[in-house]
């Protein structure tokens, strides 16, 4: 019997977002990625995202459209799209033949709308309920409760959910929901490699002899950046010469280098980094990236790292402990763990570490999750997806 989400032929997949800045890390990654790979395997990607202003452009993820947003106060730069009106007559408009949706609060809603227009909808999760409200402070059984119901509705709303790990979707099990399919998320194994290795980056952030620490995130509560400040402490007065390197920025980063200017802690907060390039060159010079988030549903930065070279210290709460794998190390999210773990780390031959980060991360390429997500809608692989992790497969074959 052929499901109700599978159709053949070309597919117009509409997806909507939120939080997504032109300073964004992972999901901006995602979107931009899953899009291509859709557009490559002949469908019709369009996104539809919040912004300061409205725009309407074609680019390589396919047409991406850009509706006025609200700024969210204390969040670094997050919009919305909170005018639900124009939102759903821009859908009603681009009449799509999937939804694909990456927003498990302020969007819900549109699972509703899709029910009602008998268009089959995915959404995307890409965050841990009662994790995150773990993080803002809220008791655990609050945020399991919480949780619960928010997931229970939205398992309702939708065709299906996709979750990127076992991790994220065991919240999801917990409920009973059955409409729930696993896809992974990938990496460019092309941008980002080895060869990035800069001796000249090195010598701008690190001096002869010191180790070299790089952690690339937001600086919210949620992604724990206080604990690689907290590991570098640590690691200095057991008398490792380690330095830091912040790439990202965030609501925390005026308390985060008042802290480190505070302790005398070596650490360069770089902000945003919009050059894709130069994040690879960092990444890949780095002798250890860090990885503190506790809630981590996949963890972009984390396996793109992998993929340069440079071993990773994750937090063993989060999902990362399976993409990390022989890639690296993990350690509960405290500053003497994390720095344990780093030592660990350093004590393997750098040949060695390096190797096993860089193979671990072969085993995620965007191929292979572009066909995941395309098979939770149900769309056929018509063309080849080609990239630097090789082609897209279709019925067991290559095409």
């Amino acid at each position: 019997m052929t499901s109700p989400m599978t159709r053949e032929g070309p597919l117009r997949i509409v997806r909507l977002a939120n939080f997504v800045t032109p300073a964004s890390g992972g999901l901006r990654t995602a979107l931009y990625e899953l899009g291509a790979g859709y557009r490559a395997a002949g469908h019709e990607p369009v996104l539809v995202v919040p912004g300061e202003r409205e725009s309407d452009e074609l680019t390589e993820q396919g047409r991406v459209i850009t509706l006025p947003g609200r700024l969210l106060p204390g969040t670094g730069g997050y919009r919305v799209l909170t005018d639900r009106r124009r939102t759903a007559r821009l859908l009603e408009a681009l009449a799509p033949d999937r939804l694909e949706v990456s927003d498990r609060t302020t969007l819900r809603w549109t699972g509703e709308w899709a029910r009602r227009a008998r268009i089959p909808a995915v959404m995307v999760s890409h965050e841990s309920v009662d994790g995150v409200l773990g993080t803002w402070g809220v008791p655990d059984a609050a945020a399991r409760k919480a949780a619960d119901r928010l997931n229970r509705r939205t398992a309702r709303s939708y065709s299906r959910i996709v979750c990127t790990t076992a991790w994220a979707e065991r919240e999801f099990v917990r409920i009973g929901a059955r409409n729930v399919v696993r896809a992974p998320l990938g990496v460019d194994l092309d941008r980002r490699r080895p060869g990035h290795r800069s001796a000249g980056l090195r010598a701008r952030y690190a001096g002869p002899g010191e180790t070299l620490l790089v952690l690339c995130s937001r600086l919210s509560v949620e992604k724990g950046a206080g604990t690689a400040l907290d590991a570098l402490a640590v690691l200095r007065e057991r008398g490792v010469r380690a330095v830091l390197v912040v790439a990202g920025h965030g609501p925390l980063r005026g308390r985060l280098a008042e802290r480190a200017r505070a302790e005398r802690l070596p650490v360069t907060f770089l902000g945003h980094v919009g050059d894709r390039e130069e994040v690879a060159a960092l990444q890949a010079t780095a002798d250890v990236c860090l990885a503190p988030g506790p809630v981590e549903t996949f963890g972009l930065a984390a396996l793109e790292a992998l993929a340069c070279g440079t071993p990773v210290v994750a937090n063993a709460a989060s999902a990362l402990p399976a993409i990390v794998g022989t890639g690296g190390a993990v350690a509960p999210g405290e500053g003497p763990a994390f720095a344990d773990a780093v030592q660990r780390l350093l004590a393997r031959p750098e040949s060695v570490r390096r190797a096993a980060a860089r193979s671990r991360a072969e085993g995620f390429g965007w191929a292979a999750a572009v066909e995941a997500f395309l098979a939770a809608h149900g769309a056929e692989v018509r063309t080849a997806v080609r990239r630097a992790d090789g082609p897209i497969r279709a019925g067991g074959a290559v095409v």
